[in-house]
Order: C-alpha cells, then sequence, then structure tokens
C-alpha cells in the first residue's frame, strides 16, 4: 500500500513537471485530448489509475456485485488484450504480465480510443521523451535518479519549449501585412483606453499618432477582432472630419462588416458620433439585402436598430418596403421608391400585387415567428402592416391571430407589447379576436401585468383588453387583481395604488374605466386608435360597452376608495395624484363618504399657510372640480354634475366656514367661487354674507400682482369668460393677467 502511494506522488510529480508533453503526446487523439483541455484533473486522475497496476505488481482483486473478481468481470470489457504500461511515455514491465486494468480503469474513454494500430501511448517518436542525457524519463525513474534533478531538467526543458513557440509565434505575426502597424495601434489603443490615466495633452498626441498609422489602412484593421478595437476607439476621440475620412474609407464595405462578429459594433459607432452625411452613406448599403440580413445572426441586430434608431422615414420605409417581395429589393424602380411603406396605399395603387406581397409578408413573418426571434422592431412594423391589410372575417386575419396564439411561450406576444407597432398588433387581434382567442392572449401577459402598465406602449394591451373583453370577472381577474395586489392584503393594495397613481403611464389602466379617451388622460394619436377599436368591438363583442365600464367599476372600486380614504395627504400633494383624488370620487361605485372626509379634512387650517393644501394650485382645482360635483364639458360650456349627486361642498364648508374670507383672497379663490356657482349649495348666502364683509381685502387681492401666477393656472375655463372684457370697476382692470382672477369674479359676483 505504500509503495502505491508513493508511486501516486511519483507520478503526479512527473505529470506536473511534463503537462506540455502529455498535451503533445495526445494531440492525434482527439477524445483525450479534449479531456485534457477541459480539466488536466481529469487526465492526471485517469493517468494515475492506468499505472496504478504498472507500479504495485498484480492489481488487487475487488468482488464485484455478482461476485466475481474485477478481473473475471472486466474480461469482456478490455479493450485490446494487450496495453502498453508507461511513465513519461516508456513502456515499463509489469511484476504479473498476466494483470490487466478492470473496467473502472477506462471509465471515460471509449473502445475507440485504444487500438492495436494506435495506442493513446503509442510515440512517432521517442526523442520526444528522452532526457538531455540521453536516457528516458522512465528509465531514470527506475534506476531511482534523482527527482529533482530530472525535475529541474523537465523545467527547463519546458522553459525552452514555451521560448521556442513564441518566438514562432511572434515570427508568424510578423510575417502577416501591417503586422508593425497592427503590433503599434494595440499598444496605442491599450494607452488610450485607460481614459482616467491619460492626460490629455498626452491623449491628443496619441491620437495624432493613431491617426497616421490607420489613414489609407483602416479596411485592413476592421475584419480582425482585436484591430477593429482600434478603430472604435480612433472613432471615440476622433473630430467630425477624421470620422468622415473613416467612414468614406469603409465605403462598400458596411454590409460585410454588418455580417462580422466583432466588426459589427463599428457601424455603431459611426452612427451613434457620426452625422447625417455619414448615415446617408452607411444606409443605402443595405439596401437590396434586406431580406438576407435580417435573416442573418449577427446583421439583422444591427440593421434592426439602424431601422429603429438611426434611418430617416424614408430610409425605414425602403428598408420594410423589400419585406413585400423580391421586386421591392430588385427592382428600384421610380413608382416604387416614390411610394411609402404603408402597404394600404401600395395595394391601393397595385391591387394586381395583393397575393404575391400579403404571401411574401406571411412567410417572412412566419419565418421569424418559427425561429422565435421575435424581438426586431423591423418585424412588429411588417405585422402590424399585414393584420392592417387582411379583410374582415378573412382566412387570413383567422390564421394570423392563430400564428399569435400559437407561440406557446408566450415570447412574441411579451416582445409585440413593448413596441409602438407591436402594441397596436395586440391591440387589434384582441379587438378582432372571438373570447377565446382574447382570454388566450391575455393568458401569456399574466406575469407582467404591471410592467406593461408602467411601459409607454404596453399599457395601451391593457385598455384595449378593458374596451373588448366581455367577460368582466375575467378582466378584474387577470388585471386588477395583478395589478394592485389581491383583496387580503389592503396594505400592499394600496402601496401599489400610490404608486401607479404617480406615474405618468401606469395611472391610465387605473382612471381609463372613469375618464374613458379624455383628453388630459390620453395623448390624442392614442384617442384616435382607441376609437377605432371601439368601433371595430360593435361587431366583435356582445356586451354594451357601458354595462361592461359599470361592472368593471364596480370591481375596482372598494381598494381605490379606500386608499384615497387612508392616503389622501399624500395623494394631494401631486397633480397626478389629486387628479386620480377626483375621477376615483365623482365615479367610484359604493360609499365614498369616508374618503371625501378624508380629502375635506386636508382643507382644514389655516389657508395662508406655505403648506396648506390652499397654496397648491393642483390642490385647489381639485377642491373646486368635487365642490361643483362634476366635470366641466367644453362642447356645452357647463359643468355635468354626477349622479347622484356627490354632496362633497356641504362636508368641505364644515372645515372652513370660518375662513371663507381667507380663501377668497389667497390662492384657492376659485374654490370659494365653486361654492357660489354648484347648483343646491346651501352655504351660498352664508358665503355671501362673509364676503361682503371682507369686501375691501377681497378688492386688494383683485389688484395684486403677487397672485397673477398662482390664480390663473390650473382655473382655464373660469377665465375663458372673461377673455376679450376690458370692464373696469372701482379701479380694477377685469382683463386676463392682472391679478388674482377668482378675487375678480368674487367682486362681480357681489355686485
Amino acid at each position: 500500500m505504500c509503495m502505491r502511494r508513493s508511486s501516486k506522488k511519483v507520478l503526479k510529480r512527473i505529470f506536473d513537471a511534463n503537462r506540455a508533453n502529455i498535451s503533445t503526446w495526445l494531440a492525434p487523439h482527439a477524445c483525450l485530448r479534449e479531456k485534457f483541455d477541459k480539466s488536466n484533473r481529469n487526465v492526471l486522475e485517469n493517468f494515475l489509475e492506468l499505472s496504478n497496476f504498472t507500479m504495485g505488481g498484480t492489481k488487487r482483486k475487488e468482488l464485484s456485485n455478482d461476485g466475481r473478481t474485477d478481473d473475471e468481470s472486466s474480461k469482456k470489457l478490455r479493450p485490446n488484450s494487450a496495453l502498453p504500461r508507461l511513465i513519461n511515455g516508456d513502456e515499463v514491465p509489469s511484476n504479473d504480465d498476466s494483470a490487466t486494468p478492470d473496467e473502472n480503469e477506462f471509465r471515460g474513454l471509449s473502445d475507440g480510443d485504444f487500438s492495436s494500430e494506435s495506442s493513446v501511448f503509442d510515440l512517432e517518436s521517442g526523442e520526444r521523451d528522452k532526457n538531455l542525457d540521453g536516457t528516458t524519463r522512465g528509465e531514470n525513474l527506475l534506476e531511482g535518479k534523482s527527482e529533482a534533478t530530472n525535475e529541474g531538467t523537465n523545467a527547463s526543458t519546458s522553459r525552452e519549449s514555451h521560448a521556442k513557440q513564441k518566438i514562432l509565434a511572434q515570427e508568424r505575426k510578423a510575417a502577416k501585412p501591417n503586422a508593425s502597424n497592427i503590433s503599434r495601434s494595440k499598444k496605442i489603443w491599450e494607452r488610450l483606453r485607460r481614459k482616467s490615466h491619460v492626460p490629455s495633452k498626452e491623449r491628443k498626441e496619441l491620437v495624432a499618432e493613431l491617426f497616421d498609422i490607420i489613414t489609407g489602412r483602416v479596411k485592413d484593421f476592421v475584419f480582425k477582432h482585436d484591430s477593429v478595437r482600434v478603430i472604435q476607439t480612433a472613432l471615440k476621440y476622433a473630430n467630425l472630419e477624421q470620422r468622415k475620412m473613416i467612414a468614406h474609407e469603409l465605403k462598400g464595405e458596411y454590409k460585410g462588416l454588418a455580417e462580422s462578429r466583432y466588426a459589427k459594433f463599428l457601424i455603431g459607432k459611426l452612427l451613434v458620433h457620426g452625422d447625417n452625411e455619414i448615415r446617408d452613406l452607411i444606409v443605402p448599403e443595405f439596401y437590396g439585402n434586406v431580406r438576407r440580413l435580417i435573416k442573418h445572426p449577427e446583421a439583422s441586430w444591427i440593421l434592426d436598430d439602424i431601422y429603429r434608431g438611426i434611418a430617416t422615414p424614408l430610409q425605414k420605409a425602403r428598408i420594410l418596403r423589400e419585406w413585400y417581395g423580391a421586386e421591392f429589393s430588385l427592382f428600384k424602380s421610380e413608382a416604387l421608391a416614390a411610394s411609402s411603406a404603408n402597404l394600404s396605399d401600395i395595394l391601393e395603387k397595385y391591387p394586381e400585387k395583393r397575393t404575391p406581397i400579403m404571401r411574401s409578408l406571411h412567410e417572412m413573418i412566419n419565418h421569424f415567428i418559427q425561429k422565435k426571434q421575435t424581438g426586431f422592431t423591423l418585424l412588429h412594423d411588417a405585422m402590424l402592416q399585414y393584420i392592417l391589410n387582411t379583410k374582415v372575417g378573412s382566412e387570413d386575419r383567422s390564421d394570423f391571430i392563430e400564428l399569435l396564439k400559437g407561440d406557446e411561450e408566450g415570447d412574441l406576444l411579451k416582445n409585440l407589447a413593448f413596441t409602438r407597432s407591436g402594441a397596436r398588433v395586440v391591440c387589434l387581434s384582441l379587438a378582432y379576436g372571438t373570447a377565446k382567442d382574447r382570454k388566450n392572449i391575455l393568458k401569456a401577459y399574466k406575469e407582467i401585468i404591471t410592467t406593461l402598465a408602467y411601459d409607454t406602449y404596453g399599457h395601451l394591451v391593457l385598455l384595449a383588453a378593458l374596451d373588448v373583453v366581455d367577460d368582466t370577472v375575467l378582466t378584474a381577474k387577470s388585471i386588477f387583481s395583478e395589478f394592485i395586489g389581491k383583496d387580503d392584503d389592503p396594505a400592499k393594495q394600496q402601496a401599489n395604488i400610490l404608486a401607479h397613481a404617480a406615474d405618468k403611464h401606469a395611472r391610465i389602466p387605473l382612471l381609463y374605466v372613469f375618464a374613458g379617451t379624455a383628453k388630459w388622460l390620453l395623448p390624442q394619436e392614442h384617442i384616435t386608435f382607441f376609437e377605432e377599436i371601439q368601433f371595430i368591438r360593435l361587431t366583435t363583442s356582445k356586451k354594451e360597452p357601458e354595462i361592461r365600464r359599470i361592472e368593471l367599476i364596480k370591481a375596482i372600486s372598494p381598494p381605490l376608495l379606500s386608499t384615497v380614504d387612508q392616503t389622501a395627504e399624500m395623494l394631494a400633494q401631486t397633480l397626478f395624484g389629486c387628479q386620480f383624488i377626483v375621477e376615483v370620487l365623482l365615479g367610484a361605485d359604493g360609499d365614498r363618504a369616508s374618503a371625501m372626509g378624508s380629502v375635506a379634512d386636508l382643507a382644514s387650517g389655516n389657508p395662508d399657510v406655505e403648506s396648506h393644501v390652499a397654496q397648491s394650485q393642483a390642490a385647489s382645482r381639485m377642491l373646486k372640480t368635487l365642490v361643483v360635483g362634476g366635470r366641466f364639458d367644453a362642447k356645452t360650456g357647463k359643468v355635468e354634475p354626477v349622479q347622484p349627486p356627490l354632496g362633497f361642498a356641504a362636508i368641505l364648508y364644515i372645515r372652513i366656514q370660518s375662513l371663507v374670507a381667507q380663501w377668497a383672497m389667497g390662492p384657492g379663490s376659485f374654490v370659494i367661487v365653486a361654492f357660489l356657482e354648484a347648483e343646491g349649495s346651501e352655504a351660498k348666502q352664508d358665503i355671501l354674507k362673509a364676503l361682503k364683509k371682507n369686501k375691501e381685502g377681497i378688492r386688494q387681492a383683485a389688484k395684486s400682482e403677487r397672485l397673477v401666477k398662482e390664480g390663473t393656472k390650473g382655473h382655464e375655463e373660469e377665465i375663458g369668460r372673461m377673455k376679450s372684457k376690458k370692464l373696469r370697476k372701482d379701479g380694477i382692470e377685469m382683463g386676463v393677467g392682472f391679478g388674482n382672477m377668482g378675487a375678480k369674479i368674487l367682486l362681480t359676483k357681489l355686485g
């Protein structure tokens, strides 16, 4: 046993000293070579196991599971009748010629690794295993020569071998074209890339030297993985003229650069740091090759990046049109070149091309969906053109929706939701689809509802679902429950709603069921699009829109009212929060008394204090709208009260009745105006009496220039009534832009 352990130690030392030689011996044998490269430890273990039976005499025989010895059970597994046993390449006679390794000796090795014609350890020449004195390493070991001497000799031989290899590598590099220039430029790049460690003066000198090297030789640098970084660094520190020089030298090579694993980033650098001239030089080189490049593993991403963020509208149209068929790639007729990428315009002009164009577009779309490459903006734009030009009730449209549903992982639908065109594709699919189609589409978004709500385009998918899905129970469960949280955790619900209400995108799904397509909530582009969605649902949805809206309001009202009740002070600090309070109190279903009380409590106290809600324009407008009990309709010029009446005016008056005059003379003067204009206001006479007692103070507030801004912004509807009027009353200019407008209106009402 001691001898076996000692032998293993010796073999380990020999292995460490001859690691490079072992790699050379294994070179012709792919299997063992791969094992050696992957893990030297595995090779060492195999080497030691293969040598165990040579150093300790006959191997100890162990019983296998079936009761036979290892030798007996492994006879059928022997790769050869005899296996050369070596130490450092020399055969060593065994104490027992009949001894053979058991099955475990060859674990991980296939029968093909050992053959009678070519063994792993058969060497073409014994010279590689000889020491400097001519003796083999195996002989030295068996003859008992000093291990230290052998190790020193082996180390020396290894160093010499590495030195020779290094010299050969340098000679090969030196023989290549522009070797000296590339070598020097790489040294400059190594220095320049550490920006904070290079003084400005030295950097300018290095950049100048670098451009002296690369000028006229840019093409020789860009297709090598290391030297292309030199060009990227040169672009980073270059001026515009130098960048144009590089761009013009590479003219005609951009398609090849886009297909290169490393050089494609150079195109991005040129476009980011360049100007319109460089852009117009690069982008046209992709024309005619879009269908091939968009399928290329490297070029596809740089082409899509250019399409999404760099190309002009005309260039984007040229790129997208190539998806419509080979004709748009090969033939540059003036008629086709002048047309836009809007497929409906092309089909209207060339109706005979409808079938081949739609077929080509479907084939391209299907290719990327099957390949799971669904993140391209170019793909999403093509899909939008396709669905917009399928006919109502046609097989093409049904097949397209099935194509979306067929993506089992849901990656296609998820990627679509986060681009402008992709979100519209999903919205239209929800509008045109059946109830089952809508359910399957919503299922793909179950885990990312909140992410969708915060996205610039993703929230449109949620709005479309709220507009067209008839099963409001499904909508409430799949959207609201995921968006604001479960009912069993009110604290978490309130925290989520507070966060959503403060975000410009996430608040829209919360308020859409109350405000609809209001201009203050949605941009005009989205309003137009959802008017189209609502027109489509007339033929695809069975439930009346108003019934759907009421059911959704009932589902979402309880957590929203609870949030207003508990967090009114936090919400009133922001414009979005004030709008949220107004919409919830005016439109929610259920008991609103507690929530209105919490909001009215905010008005308690001295309105002249800087932190008071009366000093906030957003909060003042919120209180004014709640006092009149409805929204102002610009078309009719009147306030449309909600039904049943809100009754907020009576609740608020209790909190401010002793401070009416101060409210009238401050930034919150329009709240008092709202009390006088509200229908059925019981406090109107009491307020007029209080105002008459302080008429002089109100007159001074109306003259004050300090309150011009505070008194006008946010109250456009009242100010609109006084435009173009130049009435002088008691020396007060009644036109717009002078003094506290709310105080002026109150003076007119006092007579």
